[in-house]
C-alpha cells in the first residue's frame, strides 16, 4: 500500500529503495499500526502481553483485572521464551520508592528490548507524585518518568510507544479506560507522555453498552474539515449523536458530514456575539443537554511579531480562546452540560505550539497556552459534577493545511519526533474519543500531546 502523505515510509520498507534510504542516512519510519472502527469488548485479544511489578507495588492486581476485562491474557515477565515477540508490556512501578528499587526497571525491560514486536505498546504505572510525601520517594517517581521518556525514544524506531500512568491508590478502579487506550493501537501516535489517573472527579457509572458512546450527544466545533471532521466521524463510530458546528461558509461540507453520520448540522460563526445563545437554544430545543463537548475550531494568522497587526492578533484570540470561554459560560448558565451518571466530557484542542512556542506564531501560541491554563483551572470547578475537561495538543499532523508548508519545513516537522513521521487526523480523534468516554473519569485538567514524542518542547 502506497503512503500518499509520507512516501518515505514506503521507500524505507522497499526491497530496492530501502538500501538507498539507509545509504543516504535518512530516517526509516515504520508504517504505524492503527485500529479501525469502534472499540471492541476484547480489544487486546490475541496480543502477547508481558506484565511485571516492583515488590510492594499497589497496582498489579488492578492491572491484571483491567487487562482481563478488555480481552488481554497476561503472562509474567521477563519474557517467557526468547523466541516470542511481545506486543504489550505493562509494568507496575508503584513500589519504586528509593534508589535501589529503580533498578527493577532495567531488570524487567532490558530482556524485552530485542523481543518487542513492531508497533508494540509499553505502559508503566508509577505512584502519584502528590502522594509521595518523602523526598526520596518523590525522586523515584520522577526518575520513572525520565526512564519512560528515554524508553519511548529508543523503541520509537520500530513504531513502538511508551507512556507512564501516575495512578493514585484511590483510583485503581479507573484503569480500564486508560489501559484500553494506551495498550492498543489507538494510541499509535501518543508516546513519552505522563498521564495522571486520580479520583478527583466523581466516578462515572459504566453501563457496559457498546458502542461506548451510545445515546450520548456530542458537539464538535470546526467539524467540516481536518481534525474536527475526523473527530466527528470517530465519535459517531462509538455511537454518539454528533452536532457538527462550523462557519456558514462551510455549510455544504458540514451538511454532507452530518448526513453521513446521522448527526445535525449547525452552521455558526462561533465568534459572533449571539453565537453562544444560538447554540444554547438549538441544544435546548432539540436535545435537552449534551454529554461531550469538543472545542476544535481554531485558526492561524502567522506573522513575526514585528509585522503582526492588531487584526491578526484579535482574530486568533477570538476564535481560539474567547469563543470557547463564552460558549462554556453560556452552556454552564443554561445547565446544558449534562450532569448525568456517565459524566460530561469537555475536550479542547490546543497545540504543541502552546507547549513550546513557535516563531511567527506569538498570537497562536499565546491562545493555545492560555487554553491549557483555562482547562487546568476549570477542571477543579466542575469536578464535583462528574465532569472532566482536558486539552489535546497535536504535533505535526498530515492535513490539508500541512501540505501547504514548504517542503523542508514539512520534512523537519515530520522527522523531529521519536517515530520519525507525521501523525494522522485519526490519531488526534482517537485521543479525543478516549477522553470523551465515561471510562476516562480518572483523567481531568491535563494536556496530553499527540505528537509522536516530538522533540519540540520535549
Amino acid at each position: 500500500m502506497t503512503n500518499q502523505a509520507d512516501p518515505l515510509i514506503d521507500y524505507a520498507a522497499g526491497r530496492w529503495t530501502g538500501p538507498v534510504v539507509r545509504f543516504l542516512g535518512l530516517p526509516k519510519p515504520v508504517q504505524l499500526q492503527r485500529e479501525p472502527g469502534p472499540y471492541r469488548s476484547t480489544e487486546l485479544e490475541n496480543r502477547a502481553i508481558a506484565v511485571g511489578a516492583v515488590s510492594g507495588g499497589y497496582a498489579i492486581e488492578a492491572v491484571r483485572e483491567a487487562l482481563h476485562q478488555i480481552g488481554g491474557m497476561t503472562r509474567p515477565g521477563p519474557v517467557w521464551d526468547t523466541k516470542s515477540k511481545v506486543d504489550i508490556a505493562v509494568f507496575d512501578a508503584t513500589g519504586c520508592n528509593d534508589v535501589a528499587s529503580l533498578a527493577q526497571l532495567r531488570i524487567f525491560f532490558a530482556p524485552l528490548m530485542r523481543q518487542l514486536a513492531e508497533c508494540a505498546r509499553i505502559v508503566v504505572l508509577a505512584p502519584d507524585p502528590d502522594e509521595c510525601t518523602q523526598p526520596v520517594a518523590r525522586a523515584a517517581a520522577a526518575g520513572i518518568e525520565g526512564f519512560v521518556r528515554t524508553l519511548a525514544k529508543e523503541v520509537g524506531r520500530n513504531g513502538s510507544t511508551a507512556n507512564i500512568l501516575y495512578v493514585s491508590r484511590a483510583a485503581l478502579d479507573r484503569l480500564n479506560g486508560p489501559l484500553r487506550f494506551f495498550c492498543s493501537d489507538r494510541s499509535a501516535y501518543v508516546s513519552g507522555r505522563p498521564v495522571r489517573i486520580s479520583n478527583e472527579v466523581k466516578a462515572a457509572k459504566i453501563d457496559g453498552v457498546t458502542p461506548l458512546l451510545s445515546k450520548r450527544i456530542a458537539v464538535v466545533t470546526g467539524a467540516a474539515r481536518g481534525l474536527g471532521h475526523a473527530t466527528a466521524i470517530r465519535l459517531a463510530e462509538e455511537g454518539a449523536k454528533v452536532i457538527c458546528v462550523d462557519v456558514p461558509g462551510a455549510k455544504a461540507a458540514l451538511d454532507e458530514l452530518a448526513a453521513q453520520l446521522g448527526g445535525v448540522s449547525v452552521p455558526l460563526d462561533i465568534t459572533a456575539s449571539d453565537a453562544p445563545a444560538t447554540l444554547v437554544q438549538r441544544i435546548r430545543d432539540e436535545f435537552g443537554t449534551i454529554d461531550v463537548l469538543v472545542h476544535n475550531a481554531g485558526i492561524t494568522r502567522d506573522k513575526m511579531l514585528a509585522n503582526m497587526t492588531e487584526v491578526q492578533w484579535d482574530m486568533v484570540m477570538a476564535v481560539n480562546l474567547k469563543a470557547i470561554i463564552d460558549i462554556d459560560a453560556a452552556l454552564d448558565a443554561a445547565g446544558l452540560l449534562g450532569a448525568n451518571e456517565a459524566g460530561c466530557r469537555e475536550i479542547c484542542l490546543s497545540s504543541i505550539s502552546g507547549v513550546a512556542g513557535n516563531a511567527g506564531q506569538s498570537n497562536y501560541a499565546t491562545s493555545k497556552a492560555a487554553l491549557m491554563g483555562y482547562v487546568a483551572a476549570r477542571a477543579k470547578l466542575v469536578a464535583a459534577t462528574g465532569m472532566t475537561i482536558n486539552c489535546v495538543a497535536p504535533g505535526f499532523i498530515e492535513t490539508e493545511m500541512t501540505k501547504k508548508i514548504p517542503l523542508m519545513m514539512r520534512e523537519a516537522g515530520r522527522r523531529m519526533n521519536a517515530l520519525s513521521q507525521g501523525g494522522q487526523p485519526r490519531d488526534v480523534a482517537e485521543l479525543v474519543t478516549f477522553l470523551a468516554l465515561p471510562e476516562s473519569s480518572g483523567v481531568s485538567g491535563q494536556t496530553i500531546r499527540v505528537c509522536g514524542q516530538a522533540l519540540l518542547g520535549a
